[in-house]
C-alpha cells in the first residue's frame, strides 16, 4: 500500500509540476483559510469549496479522476516542515477519495490531491475526512524522533550542530546538520544510544504557541532561513533538552517513538551531513532481519554468533589466498600456450599480430595480465597483440604494442575504440596499452576483422 502511495504521488506531482496555475487558488483562498483540526483528531467534517481537475476549476469529480479538493476545514497534515503529508480518505455518502498527497498551494490553503475510488463530490457538499491511523502513528513518531535525534546531536557534538534540513515519513527519517567531518563509528553509536534513553524515559511532548520573542527568550530552535509568523509553535521534549519551533504532528510522549535505528551517516555539501535512521516498527523489523541474516551466517559456518566475525575473516583470508593460487596456476597454464600463439601469428605488413579469444575469465585483469605476457615475448619484435575474454557476460579487450609497433604507427588506444566500437561499447587507453569492452559477445570475431582491417592500411 505505502508503495502504491508513492507510484501515485510521484504521479500527481508530476501532473502538477506539469503547470498548475497559483492564481486558480485565489478565489478560493478568498473564502478564507482552511482550518486545520489535526492536531486534536483524525476525523472531521469539511465543506467542499473547490475542485481543480488537469490545474483547471471543475464543479464535480467522478470516479476514476486524479484531482484536487479544498476543504474549509480537514484533519490532514499537508506536508511542510519536512514532515510528509498524511495518508486516507475523504467520504460522505456513496464516496470515496483516496488522498495521495496533501499540500498548501498558497498560505492558509490546504489543498487535498485524490483519487475519485467511487462515486460523485461537487463544490458545496459536505464530506468527512479520515486520516490513517497507522500513517499519523508511523509520521508521529518519526516526528518527534528527528527532534531527539537533533537533541542527541547537540548533546554528543556540541551546540553548532544544527538541523538545517529534514525529512520525514512513517518509519523513516533523515536530518542534515552542520558539520565538517565523518562521524566514527563509536560517535554514531553514542548518538544512537543517546536517542534511545531519551525515549525509554519517556519524556513528555508537549507543544504551545507563543510569540517570536518568547520562542528565543524560551531558548527554542529555529531553522536558519526560514520565515515564522509571528505566533509559532513550540514543541519541547523533555523540557528544555530539546525545545524547537515546529507546526508538525508529534506523539504525547518520547517512549511511543518505540525504536531509532541509524542506518546511515554522510556529506552532502560543504560542511553539511546527513543522518538516516529508521524509526518504530520499521526499525524493529530491519533489526530482526539483521538478527535472521546473523543466524544464518553462523549456521552455515557451524558456530556460534559471537565467533561469526572471528571465522568469516579467517574464511575470507583462506578464499584470498585460494584466489591468488588459482590465479597463479591460471598464468602457468596460460604461460604454456605463448609459444603456440606467437607461431601461429600473422603477418600484417611488417608487423606480427596475435589476436586469441580466452573465453571467460574474472576479471580484466587476467587479460592484461596475459597481454603482458605476450608482449614481454615479442618485445624485441614490431608486434600487436589483441587479447579478448568474457568478464561477467559482456565481452572485453585488451591491446598492447611494442615499441617496434608504436615506432611504425601502431596505435592500442585507437585500435581498442575500433574494437571495442563493434562490440558495441568503448574504450581507450595509451599507445603501449588500452582496454575497453562492449555487450554482443558474438561479435568478437569482427572485432578481430576490424582490427586487421586498420593494421592493413
Amino acid at each position: 500500500m505505502a508503495e502504491q502511495r508513492d507510484r501515485a504521488k510521484a504521479d500527481a506531482r508530476e501532473k502538477k509540476l506539469g503547470g498548475t496555475d497559483l492564481t486558480v487558488y485565489g478565489s478560493m483562498r478568498a473564502l478564507g483559510v482552511t482550518k486545520f483540526a489535526g492536531y486534536e483528531q483524525l476525523q472531521t467534517q469539511g465543506k467542499v469549496i473547490g475542485l481543480l481537475l488537469d490545474g483547471k476549476p471543475a464543479t464535480k469529480l467522478s470516479q476514476g479522476d486524479l484531482a484536487e479538493i479544498i476543504l474549509d476545514e480537514t484533519s490532514f497534515y499537508a506536508e511542510s516542515g519536512g514532515q510528509d503529508s498524511d495518508a486516507g480518505f475523504i467520504t460522505s455518502n456513496g464516496l470515496s477519495l483516496e488522498v495521495i498527497d496533501v499540500q498548501k498551494p498558497v498560505k492558509g490553503l490546504v489543498s487535498h490531491k485524490v483519487i475519485v475510488r467511487t462515486g460523485e463530490v461537487a463544490i458545496g457538499e459536505t464530506v468527512q475526512t479520515q486520516v490513517d491511523a497507522d500513517w499519523r502513528l508511523g509520521a508521529c513518531q518519526s516526528h518527534s524522533a528527528t527532534h531527539i535525534v537533533h537533541a542527541a546531536l547537540r548533546q554528543v557534538l556540541g551546540p553548532t550542530a544544527l538541523q538545517s534540513g529534514s525529512y520525514n515519513k512513517p518509519g523513516y527519517l533523515r536530518l542534515d546538520y552542520a558539520w565538517t567531518q565523518a562521524l566514527s563509528s563509536e560517535t554514531k553509536s553514542e548518538i544512537e544510544e543517546v536517542t534511545n534513553l531519551a525515549i525509554r524515559q519517556d519524556l513528555a511532548v508537549s507543544s504551545q504557541f507563543m510569540s517570536v520573542a518568547e520562542a528565543k527568550k524560551w531558548g527554542a530552535v529555529a531553522l536558519f532561513g526560514e520565515t515564522y509568523d509571528e505566533s509559532v509553535r513550540v514543541i519541547q521534549v523533555g523540557g528544555p533538552w530539546s525545545r524547537e519551533l515546529c507546526g508538525g504532528t508529534h506523539v504525547a510522549r518520547s517512549s511511543q517513538v518505540g525504536l531509532v535505528s541509524l542506518i546511515g551517516e554522510a556529506s552532502v555539501g560543504s560542511g553539511s551531513r546527513r543522518l538516516e535512521a529508521l524509526v518504530g516498527i520499521e526499525a524493529f523489523r530491519s533489526l530482526t532481519a539483521e538478527r535472521a541474516l546473523v543466524a544464518r551466517l553462523a549456521d552455515s559456518l557451524k558456530g556460534p554468533k559471537d565467533q561469526l566475525e572471528e571465522r568469516l575473516t579467517a574464511t575470507i583470508e583462506e578464499l584470498k589466498l585460494a584466489q591468488r593460487k588459482l590465479s597463479a596456476m591460471q598464468s602457468a597454464q596460460l604461460a604454456t600456450q605463448i609459444p603456440a600463439l606467437i607461431q601461429n601469428s600473422s603477418v600484417i605488413g611488417s608487423q606480427k599480430f596475435v589476436a586469441h579469444e580466452m573465453g571467460e575469465v574474472s576479471s580484466v585483469d587476467d587479460i592484461r595480465g596475459f597481454v603482458n605476457q605476450l608482449r614481454d615475448n615479442l618485445a624485441s619484435e614490431p608486434a600487436v597483440i589483441a587479447i579478448f575474454g568474457v568478464v561477467a557476460a559482456k565481452p572485453m579487450v585488451v591491446i598492447a604494442t611494442t615499441k617496434a609497433a608504436q615506432l611504425a604507427g601502431a596505435k592500442a588506444g585507437q585500435l581498442v575504440r575500433i574494437a571495442s566500437a563493434v562490440l558495441g561499447g568503448g574504450g581507450g587507453g595509451k599507445d603501449d596499452i588500452a582496454q575497453g569492452g562492449g555487450v554482443d559477445i558474438k561479435a568478437i570475431p569482427a572485432a578481430i576483422a576490424a582490427i586487421r582491417a586498420d593494421l592493413a592500411k
